[in-house]
């Protein structure tokens, strides 16, 4: 293969994983499903090698399994595994909350509460696909202040992984609550105490890990009692 076409072929693997993880957050893919390289090659008009290279990716990520024989699916984690991604979001943040707080600008700013008010639209109107892309936006304009690269790629990483299965596999709670947890941070950031913002993100994702598993519960009771008696 040449250089050209090898660099053809990784952007255009790029392109796909960007597209199958577009699908897994919004649902279309839900955690179980199966995703078939040849309907995915099909459907984007594309060979099944850019394809396969993107599951590989998303594989990395956490988002899909692939198993010999059986093809790739979007990975159903356990509660343990979600609870501790949200610990390593809390710290990265508050890391990039303490490198941000010297030069954060009044643009980030309102950047920021522009997209705390999408999540509240969002939340009113039911539309919680819409408030997990704006809580997303909020959450990686925050780390993007930080100005460390190495800090934005590996909690871009891990973000994908958060939000597929805490917005589609364990859905429900409180959406306006959920979007007012992010006031907090918007305020102690406007403050310019870092000290005081490190303490909110931590907060938040505290508050956030303990709905997460009172969801988690409450979906395995409504499952439980959903299996006929002697099944």
């Amino acid at each position: 293969m040449s250089p050209e076409a090898a660099i053809s072929r990784g952007v255009l693997s790029h392109a796909v994983k960007d597209r199958l993880l577009e699908r897994i957050v919004a649902g279309t893919y839900p955690p179980g499903a199966r995703i078939v390289e040849t309907r995915v090659a099909r459907e984007l008009g594309t060979s099944q090698a850019p394809v396969r290279e993107a599951l590989r990716d998303l594989e990395a990520l956490g988002v899909v399994e692939i198993s010999p024989f059986r093809g790739a699916r979007v990975r159903r984690p356990g509660l343990e595994e979600l609870l501790e991604a949200y610990g390593v979001r809390a710290e990265l943040e508050a890391m990039a909350v303490r490198l941000a707080m010297p030069g954060v600008v009044t643009e980030d700013l309102d950047a920021m509460a522009a997209l705390l008010d999408e999540m509240r639209r969002c939340a009113d109107a039911g539309d919680s696909k819409g408030e997990a892309r704006a809580d997303a936006a909020f959450h990686a304009r925050l780390v993007d202040s930080a100005a460390n690269a190495t800090l934005r790629r590996v909690w871009g990483q891990l973000e994908p992984y958060s939000r597929t299965y805490i917005t589609i596999a364990v859905p429900g709670g409180d959406r306006r609550a959920m979007a007012e947890l992010h006031a907090p941070i918007l305020a102690a950031l406007r403050s310019g105490d870092a000290v005081a913002a490190e303490e909110v993100i931590r907060e938040h994702f505290t508050t956030a890990r303990a709905s997460l598993a009172e969801r988690w519960a409450r979906a395995a009771d409504a499952r439980s009692a959903a299996v006929p008696v002697g099944s």
